[in-house]
């Protein structure tokens, strides 16, 4: 037993209840919650997500920047126009870039100020490993390249939550070691749940699922093993975890992670663009 369970059992039984729908989401997630069950609806059109969208300024902003980038708006014509931006991005990724409003809104915490490198990094980390896995996607030609992209922003949102909630304890505020026990042993688990209780589609879920494990793919052709590859090539080992891999898994990944290194160089201009347009710092 970890000398810490005991405070650890006092926050994954709030997280527990808070996840199950008994305690309210905290506010930051209220605009994804907005967005998620409007896009839960069968009915939902264009008109209400656009209703439902603009009213929250910052989810727009976004919005209109990524369907400006390169990757969606190959011809350059820049449009302001919000209903335009969504017919052009799709809702699959409305329901991204409101998670990722949400998640740079936990990242904005003032309890955070001790764990600001863990928070900034895993972040950067986040948009780039979206930006590989869009692009990876689109190349192979397999794999809906949204998808991918939402799976790459979402893969770490546990971590996010976690540090989150935590700060809200006092006995996390300065016990470093206590919180990277947090994050190390729950942020898979807890990151799932709280996907599901956002109503993220399974197939997304299902990739996020161990996906720091190594894989034995041969071809890529599911969101999982897209997420994989780019979790890899974005440099997804997660040494500020402190988990030690072994040289054999290392050697494995290193290889893995070749195998499409010159594809993501080919595309370093794409995967760029994409991550100044999921960046949530202007």
């Amino acid at each position: 037993m970890s000398a810490h369970d005991s405070i650890h059992f006092r926050i994954l039984e709030d997280i527990a209840r808070e996840l199950s729908g008994d305690v309210n989401f905290p506010t930051c997630l209220d605009a994804a919650l907005l967005v998620r069950n409007t896009l839960k609806d069968p009915f939902a059109n264009l008109e209400k997500v656009v209703q439902v969208v603009g009213v929250e300024p910052l989810i727009s902003s976004k919005l209109l920047r990524l369907a400006n980038s390169v990757s969606y708006n190959p011809s350059g014509k820049v449009s302001s126009d919000l209903a335009m931006a969504i017919s052009r991005i799709g809702f699959d990724s409305v329901r991204t870039i409101s998670l990722a409003v949400a998640m740079d809104q936990m990242l904005k915490s003032r309890n955070l100020a001790n764990y600001e490198n863990i928070a900034h990094n895993a972040w950067a980390h986040s948009i780039h490993v979206a930006a590989i896995a869009r692009v990876l996607a689109r190349r192979l030609g397999r794999i809906n390249p949204d998808d991918a992209m939402m799976a790459g922003l979402v893969h770490d949102i546990g971590v996010f939550y976690l540090l989150y909630r935590a700060t809200e304890y006092p006995e996390y505020r300065n016990n470093r070691e206590a919180m990277l026990e947090l994050l190390v042993g729950w942020h898979e688990g807890i990151g799932e749940s709280l996907l599901h209780a956002l109503g993220i589609p399974e197939r997304i879920t299902e990739a996020i699922r161990d996906h720091d494990r190594l894989q034995n793919v041969e071809a890529p052709c599911t969101v999982r093993d897209v997420l994989y590859f780019a979790n890899l090539l974005a440099g997804g080992d997660k040494e500020w975890m402190g988990k030690d891999i072994a040289p054999e898994t290392r050697e494995l990944r290193d290889a893995d992670r070749a195998r499409y290194l010159d594809l993501v160089e080919e595309a370093e201009e794409d995967i760029g663009d994409l991550r100044l347009a999921l960046s949530l710092r202007d």
